[in-house]
């Protein structure tokens, strides 16, 4: 590949073209067309196409938080850490990724593969969308880039050295403080309706939740379970109904295994929670499935190919999956809260036409939210997750 200058600089669609051009992905194409389509919070995204409609992506990190501005730095660091994560994913479930065609650390560059074809799948619900392999893909996609991350799948001596390369102090910084921390004071960063002041100050002044979230952080900072996508929301998935990808892994580290599953889980609640009731069972349908296929491929996975002893242990297994559903709801639940009156909101919610129902829904996510960190401890399998849900989102 041509050598590119070092100095960093913010990409604009000219640049981009001309970044593509060295790199030779468009050598035989006379027209080359660019559009930023980057809608996140942290990142510049190009789509280019030629007049063969062969297309690539470009995705470049900005050293501050879009959703802030400059005043909110960031470390260039996390494009190499995506790019890293999305090329361990591919070892293990190589069609659920995008493939990386080129990365660049000093200008935190990474090229990937055009996905413009697929839809994201937070866009797609919210527009109807059931997308059938949703639940078995990402329970594949959890299954085994979980496990094979894990103790139980990696040499003990190759996972500290992998940790060594995900050590993600800003990003889960942001993890910390707006999942964890900020929703559950009167936080400025917090953003919500005025009339969710008297759920929300419940919120705040509840002791016993906030010992719970206490503990729930305490493990996401210390639990180095797995590689995790570390922001496994809707948003961060395309889909259609054959295919599904994961995208942007930039909040990957080492944490409890939970996280990635409580956050998928938590989205799609919310998903549940804008649409009309008679349209909300194939979201829990997606739930029940996606643990399905996770248990069952983990299960195999753990039989076949496990290099921990104790693995062989009679209810070891049993113990591992109902630690990790504890930690799923009690995620789940943080991240329900935070995205109804944190920071970062979803547009599920945000975009429900009437003010009535959009406070209802948004109440709706606050409570439930607040009962999974309560009574994790006391759901003992998916199916009553699933029925209690359906109780807070159905009333």
């Amino acid at each position: 590949m041509t050598t590119l200058t070092k100095t960093y600089e913010p990409l604009t669609e000219t640049t981009a073209i001309e970044l593509a051009i060295k790199l030779h992905f468009f050598e035989n194409s006379t027209s080359i067309n660019c559009k930023e389509i980057g809608d996140g919070n942290l990142n510049l995204v190009f789509h280019l196409t030629d007049e063969n409609n062969k297309g690539v992506i470009i995705k470049q990190a900005l050293p501050y938080a879009k959703v802030v501005g400059e005043s909110w730095p960031l470390t260039l660091k996390r494009a190499q850490i995506e790019s890293n994560s999305l090329k361990e994913a591919a070892k293990h479930v190589p069609s659920l990724v995008p493939t990386v065609y080129y990365t660049d650390e000093h200008l935190a560059i990474t090229v990937m593969e055009d996905l413009s074809h697929l839809t994201i799948s937070r866009k797609g619900l919210m527009n109807g969308e059931d997308y059938p392999l949703l639940s078995e893909h990402i329970g594949q996609f959890l299954a085994k880039t979980l496990f094979y991350t894990s103790d139980f799948g990696l040499n003990q001596q190759k996972k500290k050295l992998l940790q060594q390369q995900f050590a993600n102090p800003e990003l889960c910084k942001i993890t910390e403080d707006l999942v964890f921390t900020d929703p559950f004071y009167d936080s400025e960063t917090n953003n919500f309706e005025r009339e969710l002041l008297p759920v929300v100050s419940e919120i705040w002044n509840d002791s016993s939740l906030k010992l719970e979230v206490a503990k729930l952080k305490y493990s996401f900072l210390t639990n180095g379970e797995a590689l995790l996508h570390g922001d496994l929301h809707t948003g961060s998935i395309f889909a259609s109904n054959n295919e599904t990808k994961v995208i942007d892994p930039e909040f990957a580290f080492f944490g409890p295994i939970g996280f990635d599953v409580g956050q998928f889980f938590a989205n799609l609640i919310v998903n549940a929670l804008s649409r009309e009731p008679q349209k909300q069972g194939v979201l829990f349908d997606h739930i029940n499935k996606t643990w399905d296929v996770f248990t069952t491929e983990f299960t195999k996975q753990w039989t076949l190919d496990s290099v921990e002893y104790f693995t062989k242990t009679e209810g070891y297994l049993s113990y591992v999956f109902q630690s990790i559903l504890e930690d799923t709801i009690g995620y789940a639940g943080c991240e329900l809260i935070r995205r109804t009156i944190g920071l970062a909101h979803v547009a599920d919610l945000d975009n429900i036409p009437s003010i009535e129902t959009r406070l209802k829904a948004k109440t709706k996510a606050l409570q439930l939210g607040k009962y999974f960190i309560l009574n994790r401890a006391n759901i003992h399998s998916v199916e009553d997750f699933i029925q209690v849900s359906l109780q807070h989102v159905q009333q």
